[in-house]
């Protein structure tokens, strides 16, 4: 790229979570503690953004131990295996309004790699009071976590699934120039 800007995660206002339906009648929502990403843009143009997004899985939190050492477990994330979760795009496209876009890319779980296309409104670009310059993401999508043989369930008595197949992805993103 002809003018080459970096981009950094600034994770003190960055949120990466899910939600997965629970028994089919409530929700449990988690987030992931350990993140990065390196983003590279032509300028200020995020249409041109390249990103390597990666989350480490050991890092799940969904405020219940027992739960958490699940997902932590080869019924879920295999940590023990597999450190690492990545995010590689390859387009980053508007959609209708100004500050709507689709970000489609790679995601990798236990070592499987499926297409993605997640919705992304983008928040716009500021200087924070240091002078550093700050843009600002929102990003949504849901995604099949058997695609990712992420496989595991239990039948309940009424016929239903102990845990949905979809899982929506929900982050709020703040990245900082890098200098």
């Amino acid at each position: 790229m002809e003018n080459e800007t970096k981009w950094s995660i600034d994770p003190a206002h960055t949120e990466i979570s899910f939600k997965v339906k629970h028994l089919m009648i409530s929700t449990v929502s988690g987030v992931f503690r350990e993140f990065g990403a390196s983003v590279y843009t032509n300028d200020n143009d995020f249409v041109s953004a390249k990103i390597d997004f990666w989350m480490n899985p050991s890092s799940v939190d969904t405020n219940e131990e027992t739960r958490d050492g699940h997902l932590k477990s080869p019924d879920f994330f295999d940590v023990e295996k597999y450190k690492k979760i990545t995010f590689i795009s390859d387009s980053f496209e508007k959609s209708g309004d100004d500050n709507l876009f689709k970000l489609g890319g790679n995601l990798t779980i236990k070592g499987i790699t499926n297409g993605i296309i997640l919705n992304v409104e983008f928040g716009g670009i500021i200087k924070d009071p240091y002078g550093n310059e700050k843009a600002g993401f929102s990003i949504n999508g849901k995604i099949n976590r058997k695609d990712w043989g992420l496989n595991w369930n239990a039948l309940l008595e009424t016929g239903g699934v102990m845990v949905s197949d979809e899982v929506r992805i929900n982050c709020e993103v703040e990245l900082l120039k890098q200098k």
